[in-house]
């Protein structure tokens, strides 16, 4: 069913390019802002040339960059060149005098001046290193990815979180799936939404969640991804395995978008769900824009009984939208992925509260054959037991950790009826399991210490060796599979002990 391409190397991900992460014209705005710097401090016969060329390729780009979108990264880079105009402008002005005048500087006093426009200058392409655009890493699988995106209702289902008694529980999910081949210039799917103004309500939502000035990861709505929208549903092959995914609390529908698309590539289809009320920020069909309402109360029982509540309604999301894939692959409403999507191998799958979800969810309904808790704590009831093959990759245990975490997640697994696999993947944080290293900063304690390129490489190859020997039957012993990329613990279903 597979299809590979020459050289890709299964479950891995494509290197993703490191650096500054400036656009051409950011690049030329920094050459021109550098070299005023620079021009203050050359021979005299070349100081002319330098200032002028740099000046003005200093204000082409300037001037292009408030068309296309000026970056708060680049402030800096401007208000560097701004000082340091005076110091490259000053030695090219005629002496009227033998003696320069009162304002020219003198070396003694242009020499800080210029250190601290260097500074500045320097400090744009660092935060351009710390808050970058997402450069995606491309999936290594034998398929192209297309994405999509659906809304449904529930009717039988009321709205708990509104008053409305005629309100119906809506979800919004997005779907990638292997896609036939698009052409080379066919434009990628906007991150975080389905246009510019819904990528930016997304964006803002989830900068107020985390408590920090929207301004900081405004390089998200720019970010394109590695799937095209609406590509061609692949035609070779048998069916496409389904994962569903469900964030973490205030999380969103994208937030392992390139997770999903390496699962794409490699034959999967992945479907990611925004919870109302729940997630950050939802945009529906007619352009309402629903944010979150589950807040902590402080206390720890109730906050306890508040999030078993949440992922209950989760795991009923969960369940209506493998019912919604069950019946567009029956071809309900001609959908291009009817008769494509094998529905007899569905795995589960959440972040944090959303990997609560899927334990739940799995508990609650057979027609899930696996599920994948990413560093989530179990909520709700421990009963009845697992009977699917479960994986739980978690951060490292610390100090830090919520006690009640290890004994929970370990009485989840222990209980089950079907073998289950903690992976400890060393230098995980939180964030690891999401595409949080692609554009925050690299502090361990938030995104761990893999790195950009290492995090998603991990976790989607840990995913798919899980996916491949539960739901592809692969003659692969998962132990063995898993333990590259992480401290293995396995835990063995009761009749078996």
């Amino acid at each position: 069913m597979r299809r590979r391409q020459p050289g890709a190397d299964d479950g891995r991900v494509t290197e993703i390019i490191t650096g500054p992460r400036l656009s051409p014209l950011e690049i030329l705005a920094l050459l021109g802002a550098a070299a005023l710097v620079v021009a203050r401090w050359l021979p005299p016969a070349a100081r002319p040339r330098v200032t002028v060329a740099a000046g003005v390729l200093l204000l082409l780009a300037t001037l292009a960059l408030a068309v296309t979108g000026l970056r708060w990264q680049l402030l800096p880079v401007l208000a560097g060149a701004a000082l340091a105009l005076p110091f490259a402008l000053a030695p090219l002005l005629p002496r009227r005098t033998g003696r320069p005048p009162a304002w020219r500087a003198r070396w003694w006093l242009a020499l800080p001046g210029s250190l601290a426009c260097a500074g500045l200058i320097a400090s744009g392409p660092v935060a351009a290193w710390a808050f970058p655009v997402p450069a995606f890493p491309a999936p290594s699988g034998g398929f192209a990815v297309g994405t999509r995106v659906v809304q449904w209702t529930d009717p039988g289902r009321p709205e708990t979180f509104t008053a409305d008694p005629d309100d119906r529980r809506t979800v919004v999910v997005q779907l990638w799936y292997p896609a036939r081949p698009s052409p080379s210039g066919a434009r990628r799917a906007q991150y975080l939404g389905r246009t510019g103004q819904e990528a930016r309500t997304v964006s803002d939502a989830l900068a107020r969640a985390v408590g920090l000035p929207g301004f900081l990861i405004d390089g998200l709505p720019r970010a394109r991804t590695r799937s095209v929208p609406d590509a061609p549903v692949d035609g070779t092959g048998g069916r496409f395995p389904v994962v569903l995914f469900s964030p973490g609390s205030n999380g969103v529908r994208t937030q392992n978008t390139a997770w999903a698309e390496e699962l794409a590539s490699h034959g999967y289809l992945v479907a990611a769900l925004d919870h109302p009320y729940d997630s950050a920020a939802v945009v529906l069909a007619d352009g309402r824009t629903i944010t979150t309402e589950t807040t902590s109360s402080g206390d720890r029982d109730k906050d306890e009984e508040l999030a078993a509540d949440w992922t209950a309604i989760r795991a009923a999301d969960l369940g209506f939208v493998l019912t919604r894939l069950e019946g567009l692959d029956r071809g309900e409403g001609a959908d291009p992925l009817a008769g494509r999507l094998d529905t007899g191998r569905v795995a589960v799958t959440g972040h944090s509260l959303g990997g609560a979800a899927a334990l739940q969810a799995a508990r609650q309904d057979r027609r899930f054959d696996a599920v994948i808790d990413l560093d989530g704590f179990p909520h709700g009831p421990a009963s009845p037991p697992l009977t699917q093959p479960a994986l739980a990759l978690t951060q490292a245990i610390t100090p830090a950790t919520d006690p009640r975490y290890p004994p929970r997640l370990a009485e989840a697994l222990d209980a089950a009826t079907a073998p289950g696999y903690r992976l400890t993947v060393p230098g995980a944080a939180h964030l690891t399991f999401t595409d949080g290293p692609l554009y925050l900063p690299p502090v361990p304690s938030v995104v761990g210490s893999l790195g950009r390129a290492e995090s998603p490489r991990v976790v989607a190859a840990a995913t798919l060796a899980f996916l491949d020997a539960t739901l592809r039957a692969v003659p692969t012993d998962p132990s063995a599979a898993l333990k590259p990329y992480g401290d293995l613990t396995l835990h063995h279903p009761p009749a078996t002990r």
